[in-house]
Protein backbone atom coordinates (compact mmCIF):
# COMPACT_ATOMS: atom_id res chain seq x y z
CA UNK A 1 0.00 0.00 0.00
CA UNK A 2 1.29 3.56 -0.90
CA UNK A 3 1.59 5.88 1.47
CA UNK A 4 2.00 9.88 1.11
CA UNK A 5 2.80 12.48 3.79
CA UNK A 6 0.42 15.34 4.20
CA UNK A 7 1.88 18.69 3.86
CA UNK A 8 5.49 19.76 2.71
CA UNK A 9 8.31 18.08 5.40
CA UNK A 10 9.70 20.05 8.13
CA UNK A 11 12.63 21.88 7.50
CA UNK A 12 15.32 20.50 9.16
CA UNK A 13 18.08 22.93 10.90
CA UNK A 14 21.67 21.85 10.27
CA UNK A 15 20.59 18.88 8.22
CA UNK A 16 22.87 16.69 6.21
CA UNK A 17 21.71 17.51 2.98
CA UNK A 18 23.80 16.60 -0.37
CA UNK A 19 26.08 18.36 -1.81
CA UNK A 20 24.43 17.69 -6.08
CA UNK A 21 21.93 19.73 -6.49
CA UNK A 22 20.78 18.15 -9.55
CA UNK A 23 22.00 15.00 -11.47
CA UNK A 24 23.52 12.21 -10.21
CA UNK A 25 24.66 11.99 -6.74
CA UNK A 26 28.30 10.52 -5.78
CA UNK A 27 30.90 11.54 -7.50
CA UNK A 28 34.22 9.05 -6.60
CA UNK A 29 33.74 5.50 -8.10
CA UNK A 30 33.15 3.81 -4.90
CA UNK A 31 30.44 6.10 -3.88
CA UNK A 32 28.65 6.02 -7.76
CA UNK A 33 29.13 2.00 -7.77
CA UNK A 34 27.21 2.08 -4.26
CA UNK A 35 24.67 4.01 -5.98
CA UNK A 36 24.71 2.12 -9.31
CA UNK A 37 23.66 -0.99 -6.67
CA UNK A 38 20.89 0.41 -4.80
CA UNK A 39 19.56 1.78 -7.99
CA UNK A 40 19.04 -1.81 -9.82
CA UNK A 41 16.70 -3.02 -6.88
CA UNK A 42 15.25 -0.32 -5.19
CA UNK A 43 11.68 1.79 -6.69
CA UNK A 44 12.73 4.19 -9.08
CA UNK A 45 9.61 6.69 -7.72
CA UNK A 46 10.64 6.60 -4.08
CA UNK A 47 14.31 6.95 -4.79
CA UNK A 48 13.77 10.18 -6.59
CA UNK A 49 11.83 11.51 -3.78
CA UNK A 50 14.08 9.91 -1.55
CA UNK A 51 16.64 12.37 -3.44
CA UNK A 52 14.62 15.42 -3.08
CA UNK A 53 14.78 14.63 0.92
CA UNK A 54 18.27 14.42 0.26
CA UNK A 55 18.91 17.76 -1.19
CA UNK A 56 16.50 19.72 1.37
CA UNK A 57 18.52 18.05 4.56
CA UNK A 58 15.90 16.23 5.71
CA UNK A 59 17.81 13.71 6.99
CA UNK A 60 18.73 15.01 10.54
CA UNK A 61 22.14 12.35 11.53
CA UNK A 62 23.29 9.17 10.85
CA UNK A 63 25.65 6.75 12.46
CA UNK A 64 27.34 3.61 10.89
CA UNK A 65 28.66 1.02 12.71
CA UNK A 66 29.98 -2.38 11.20
CA UNK A 67 26.20 -4.15 9.59
CA UNK A 68 24.75 -1.14 10.01
CA UNK A 69 23.43 2.17 9.55
CA UNK A 70 20.89 3.87 11.91
CA UNK A 71 19.47 7.38 11.14
CA UNK A 72 16.90 9.67 11.68
CA UNK A 73 14.66 11.82 8.81
CA UNK A 74 12.28 14.40 9.14
CA UNK A 75 9.00 14.26 7.54
CA UNK A 76 5.75 16.45 8.05
CA UNK A 77 5.26 15.21 10.99
CA UNK A 78 7.01 15.93 14.09
CA UNK A 79 8.72 12.91 15.27
CA UNK A 80 11.13 11.98 13.37
CA UNK A 81 11.19 8.55 11.08
CA UNK A 82 13.67 6.33 12.58
CA UNK A 83 16.12 4.59 9.72
CA UNK A 84 17.80 1.22 10.20
CA UNK A 85 19.58 -0.33 7.09
CA UNK A 86 21.47 -3.58 7.63
CA UNK A 87 24.03 -5.30 5.44
CA UNK A 88 26.01 -8.73 6.20
CA UNK A 89 29.81 -7.64 7.48
CA UNK A 90 32.71 -9.70 7.55
CA UNK A 91 33.77 -11.44 10.67
CA UNK A 92 37.26 -11.79 12.48
CA UNK A 93 38.26 -14.32 10.35
CA UNK A 94 37.22 -13.23 6.94
CA UNK A 95 38.77 -9.86 7.79
CA UNK A 96 42.70 -11.48 9.05
CA UNK A 97 42.42 -13.03 5.08
CA UNK A 98 41.07 -10.18 3.94
CA UNK A 99 43.97 -7.82 5.46
CA UNK A 100 46.58 -10.47 4.96
CA UNK A 101 45.94 -10.47 0.97
CA UNK A 102 45.87 -6.76 1.19
CA UNK A 103 49.01 -6.41 2.49
CA UNK A 104 50.59 -8.83 0.01
CA UNK A 105 49.94 -6.48 -2.83
CA UNK A 106 51.93 -3.58 -2.85
CA UNK A 107 49.38 -2.09 -4.76
CA UNK A 108 46.38 -1.90 -2.54
CA UNK A 109 48.89 -1.97 0.35
CA UNK A 110 50.20 1.68 -0.68
CA UNK A 111 47.16 2.95 -1.52
CA UNK A 112 45.22 2.01 1.46
CA UNK A 113 48.11 3.59 3.72
CA UNK A 114 47.86 7.51 1.60
CA UNK A 115 44.23 7.25 2.42
CA UNK A 116 42.59 6.13 -1.15
CA UNK A 117 41.05 3.64 -2.36
CA UNK A 118 42.23 1.62 -5.30
CA UNK A 119 39.51 0.72 -8.01
CA UNK A 120 41.23 -3.10 -8.10
CA UNK A 121 40.13 -3.68 -4.51
CA UNK A 122 36.74 -4.72 -5.53
CA UNK A 123 38.21 -7.64 -7.73
CA UNK A 124 40.24 -8.89 -4.31
CA UNK A 125 37.46 -8.99 -2.10
CA UNK A 126 35.62 -10.56 -5.43
CA UNK A 127 38.24 -13.20 -5.55
CA UNK A 128 37.53 -13.80 -1.53
CA UNK A 129 34.04 -14.48 -2.04
CA UNK A 130 33.39 -11.57 -0.02
CA UNK A 131 31.71 -8.88 -1.90
CA UNK A 132 32.90 -5.24 -0.76
CA UNK A 133 29.33 -3.62 -2.11
CA UNK A 134 26.36 -5.23 -1.17
CA UNK A 135 23.85 -6.64 -3.91
CA UNK A 136 20.58 -6.21 -1.41
CA UNK A 137 19.71 -4.43 1.74
CA UNK A 138 17.57 -4.94 4.71
CA UNK A 139 16.04 -1.21 5.63
CA UNK A 140 13.52 -0.20 8.13
CA UNK A 141 11.59 2.59 9.04
CA UNK A 142 9.24 4.17 11.41
CA UNK A 143 6.77 5.19 8.84
CA UNK A 144 3.74 3.58 7.36
CA UNK A 145 4.92 3.51 4.10
CA UNK A 146 5.31 -0.53 2.94
CA UNK A 147 7.69 0.86 -0.02
CA UNK A 148 11.07 -0.95 0.10
CA UNK A 149 12.46 1.28 0.43
CA UNK A 150 10.50 4.30 1.53
CA UNK A 151 11.63 8.06 0.63
CA UNK A 152 12.83 8.29 3.98
CA UNK A 153 15.47 5.40 3.69
CA UNK A 154 16.17 6.23 0.44
CA UNK A 155 17.30 9.89 1.77
CA UNK A 156 19.57 7.98 3.66
CA UNK A 157 20.97 5.96 1.13
CA UNK A 158 21.85 9.12 -0.76
CA UNK A 159 23.29 10.50 1.87
CA UNK A 160 25.74 7.69 2.80
CA UNK A 161 26.64 7.87 -0.60
CA UNK A 162 27.96 11.14 -0.43
CA UNK A 163 29.61 9.99 2.67
CA UNK A 164 31.68 7.37 0.85
CA UNK A 165 32.60 10.31 -1.22
CA UNK A 166 34.08 12.19 1.71
CA UNK A 167 35.70 8.85 3.41
CA UNK A 168 35.73 5.83 1.31
CA UNK A 169 37.04 3.75 4.46
CA UNK A 170 33.38 4.14 5.63
CA UNK A 171 32.86 1.30 2.74
CA UNK A 172 34.89 -0.85 4.89
CA UNK A 173 33.73 -0.13 8.26
CA UNK A 174 30.44 -0.71 6.90
CA UNK A 175 31.73 -4.38 6.42
CA UNK A 176 33.10 -4.72 9.51
CA UNK A 177 36.50 -2.79 9.98
CA UNK A 178 37.21 0.50 10.21
CA UNK A 179 39.90 3.06 9.56
CA UNK A 180 42.45 2.56 12.35
CA UNK A 181 41.96 -0.92 12.69
CA UNK A 182 42.79 -1.76 8.97
CA UNK A 183 45.95 0.54 9.02
CA UNK A 184 47.35 -0.90 11.85
CA UNK A 185 46.95 -4.09 11.02
CA UNK A 186 48.87 -3.48 7.32
CA UNK A 187 51.27 -1.02 8.80
CA UNK A 188 52.12 -4.38 10.71
CA UNK A 189 51.73 -6.76 7.54
CA UNK A 190 55.42 -7.75 6.54
CA UNK A 191 56.66 -6.34 3.18
CA UNK A 192 55.91 -8.80 0.40
CA UNK A 193 58.58 -11.50 -0.42
CA UNK A 194 59.49 -9.89 -3.78
CA UNK A 195 59.53 -6.89 -3.12
CA UNK A 196 63.29 -5.89 -4.44
CA UNK A 197 65.38 -4.06 -1.62
CA UNK A 198 66.13 -0.60 -3.21
CA UNK A 199 69.54 -0.29 -1.25
CA UNK A 200 70.90 -3.88 -1.86
CA UNK A 201 73.91 -3.80 -3.89
CA UNK A 202 75.76 -7.72 -4.60
CA UNK A 203 78.73 -8.41 -2.61
CA UNK A 204 81.56 -8.94 -4.82
CA UNK A 205 85.07 -9.68 -4.07
CA UNK A 206 88.08 -6.68 -5.11
CA UNK A 207 90.38 -8.59 -6.78
CA UNK A 208 87.83 -9.69 -9.58
CA UNK A 209 86.57 -6.02 -10.42
CA UNK A 210 90.67 -4.45 -10.18
CA UNK A 211 90.34 -4.02 -14.25
CA UNK A 212 87.58 -2.27 -14.42
CA UNK A 213 86.83 -0.49 -11.03
CA UNK A 214 87.29 3.27 -12.13
CA UNK A 215 85.15 2.63 -15.56
CA UNK A 216 81.44 4.34 -15.48
CA UNK A 217 78.95 1.74 -15.38
CA UNK A 218 77.59 2.44 -18.47
CA UNK A 219 79.32 4.36 -21.45
CA UNK A 220 79.54 8.23 -21.16
CA UNK A 221 77.63 8.71 -24.25
CA UNK A 222 74.27 7.37 -22.53
CA UNK A 223 74.33 9.96 -19.91
CA UNK A 224 71.79 11.95 -19.67
CA UNK A 225 70.56 14.77 -17.74
CA UNK A 226 69.14 13.73 -14.34
CA UNK A 227 65.31 14.25 -14.80
CA UNK A 228 63.66 16.68 -11.98
CA UNK A 229 62.43 15.38 -8.64
CA UNK A 230 58.55 14.70 -8.55
CA UNK A 231 56.52 17.45 -6.79
CA UNK A 232 56.39 17.41 -3.11
CA UNK A 233 52.85 16.15 -2.20
CA UNK A 234 50.69 19.18 -1.17
CA UNK A 235 49.40 17.34 1.64
CA UNK A 236 52.67 15.76 2.93
CA UNK A 237 52.58 17.26 6.29
CA UNK A 238 48.88 15.66 6.38
CA UNK A 239 50.23 12.13 5.87
CA UNK A 240 53.52 12.81 7.84
CA UNK A 241 51.79 14.01 11.23
CA UNK A 242 49.02 12.11 13.46
CA UNK A 243 45.43 12.81 12.38
CA UNK A 244 43.86 14.29 15.50
CA UNK A 245 40.79 12.51 16.61
CA UNK A 246 38.26 14.96 15.14
CA UNK A 247 35.81 14.88 12.76
CA UNK A 248 33.33 17.03 10.58
CA UNK A 249 30.24 15.64 9.82
CA UNK A 250 31.41 12.16 10.75
CA UNK A 251 34.33 12.59 8.09
CA UNK A 252 38.12 13.02 9.86
CA UNK A 253 39.46 16.18 9.81
CA UNK A 254 42.50 15.26 7.58
CA UNK A 255 40.37 13.92 5.12
CA UNK A 256 38.51 17.70 4.89
CA UNK A 257 41.74 19.48 4.57
CA UNK A 258 43.35 17.24 2.12
CA UNK A 259 41.32 18.58 -1.06
CA UNK A 260 42.02 21.71 0.24
CA UNK A 261 45.87 21.46 0.68
CA UNK A 262 45.85 20.18 -3.27
CA UNK A 263 43.24 24.04 -4.52
CA UNK A 264 46.04 25.75 -2.71
CA UNK A 265 48.63 23.98 -4.32
CA UNK A 266 46.88 23.95 -7.92
CA UNK A 267 46.44 27.83 -7.01
CA UNK A 268 50.44 28.74 -6.39
CA UNK A 269 51.05 26.34 -10.00
CA UNK A 270 48.82 28.67 -11.99
CA UNK A 271 50.02 31.62 -10.83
Amino acid sequence: MAFFESGRPIEVDGGLAVRSKRGKIGEQWWSRRFVDVLEEFCDPGRLARGRTYARKGQVIDFALTPGQVKARVQGSRSTPYAVTIRISHFDTAQWDGITEQLGARAIYRAALLAGEMPHEIVELFTELGLPLFPDRLSIDCSCPDWGDPCKHGSAVLYVLAEAFDDDPFLVLAWRGRDREELLGALRGTPEPDDTPDPLAVPDEPLDSRLTDYFSPGISLGRLRERPPRGATPPELLLRALDAPPVRVRHVPLVDVLRPHYRDLAAAETEE
